[in-house]
């Protein structure tokens, strides 16, 4: 008789709300406590948090294989990609940024009801993208999910580096302060005053941008549909190679991260067939 396989240790690292600070309107900053947190050295590291389900008691510390094996489907966590804004490793101090639109979504109304001592489980962190310190200038592109990304690699540019930054928010209201040294020009484009699509000024910013001579190396984060059209400006238009390019579509208008997460599977799926 076959024995059956071991259950795979699926348990998550733990984190604990510090403080909170609402730096735009809807942007809320939770810095959090985590001695599991290790850096991987991405400026656009993320990590999987899991918002547990109220009324429900699960195992501490929480483990995603037991919570499968044991719990109906309606129970299990829900889990949210997030960029990490910053991490400070002499505190141990975990920054994450969160778009907070009222009761919409999950993970923002947990951000704006945070408390210090909260624990927020999570997995990561992932990531693939940071500034390389070779290139003759940056250019990086992004809406709000991609701030803290954008954020994190402006303020690791080294002194003097070149970078231009395009960005979409709501209104002027949403805009937000870089530190850094590097020498930055940042553009911002707002949803309330243009006409068209979603992305519309970002997409037409950078096709019509004048690029610098020399080697640059490209970060365009976002809604997917803009981040799509860049794509095929970068690559088809300019001739750009690939390994000069970070690319992803973090989410798509009109659906939440387990829709759009299927609808990528799905293609993928159909791609390799």
């Amino acid at each position: 008789m076959t024995s059956p396989a071991p259950r795979r240790n699926r348990v998550c690292k733990r984190a604990v709300v510090l403080r909170t600070e609402r730096i735009t309107p809807h942007m809320i900053r939770v810095v959090l406590s985590s001695d599991d947190f290790a850096d991987n050295g991405f400026t656009d590291h993320y990590v999987k948090l899991l918002f547990c389900k109220d009324g429900v008691e699960y195992p501490e510390p929480l483990d995603m294989g037991v919570v499968r094996e044991t719990y109906p489907a309606e129970h299990w966590p829900t889990m949210r990609t997030y960029t990490v804004r910053s991490w400070d490793e002499a505190t141990r101090e975990l920054t994450i940024d969160f778009v907070h639109h009222g009761d919409e979504g999950v993970a923002g109304p947990w951000a704006a009801s945070a408390q210090p001592g909260d624990v927020l489980w999570f997995n990561g962190p992932g990531g693939a993208y940071s500034p390389d310190e070779a290139a003759d200038w940056h250019l990086l592109v992004g809406d709000e999910s991609a701030l803290p990304a954008i954020g994190a690699a402006v303020e690791q540019l080294p002194p003097g580096a070149r970078a231009t930054v395009l960005v979409e928010v709501a209104d002027e209201t949403e805009e937000q302060k870089f530190g850094g040294s590097g020498e930055t020009d940042v553009r911002w484009f707002h949803r309330a005053t243009a006409d068209g699509e979603r992305g519309d000024g970002l997409v037409a910013a950078v096709e019509a941008l004048d690029f610098p001579d020399g080697t640059p190396h490209v970060f365009v984060h976002g809604e997917a549909g803009f981040v799509f059209r860049i794509r095929k400006n970068l690559f088809q238009d300019r001739g750009l190679g690939r390994d000069r390019v970070s690319l992803s579509g973090y989410w798509r208008l009109g659906k939440n991260e387990d829709g759009w997460q299927a609808e990528k599977a799905e293609t993928a799926r159909q791609q390799s067939s």
